[in-house]
């Protein structure tokens, strides 16, 4: 185990935000169809900047892309067995949790979550 114990940070109000996590359990029905289950639920984190918002120009055009890093000791999915990736919600903005980096070997422990924003725009 690490000796550092962060995790005291992602509760602190001066650093930490909420947020809202939309979570879809996956159910396949008997017709074969798969159908979603959504769940809200409130989280508490320190949401960081990844890349940022990025225009990008292609040949069929632009659009503007961008990610965010949580960091949080609730559990976010970015897609595993019977779950699509949680949606989350920070400054009126969603974002789809495309990778979960686990660091529950730091003090209490904790993750963090890279987010892309959806939709893309341009």
């Amino acid at each position: 185990m690490a000796l550092l114990d962060v995790t005291g940070v992602l509760l602190d109000p001066a650093f930490a935000d909420r947020l809202v996590c939309e979570r879809f359990r996956q159910v396949v029905g008997d017709n074969g169809i798969a159908v979603n289950t959504a769940q809200t639920l409130k989280l508490s984190g320190v949401v960081t900047s990844d890349n940022g918002d990025i225009l990008e120009r292609i040949a069929t055009g632009e659009r503007i892309k961008g990610s965010i890093i949580v960091h949080t000791r609730f559990i976010l999915f970015d897609g595993t067995s019977g779950y699509t990736a949680d949606i989350v919600q920070w400054r009126g903005r969603r974002y789809t949790v495309s990778n979960v980096n686990d660091y529950s070997h730091f003090g209490r422990g904790f993750i963090a979550a890279s987010c892309d924003l959806i939709p893309l725009s341009g």
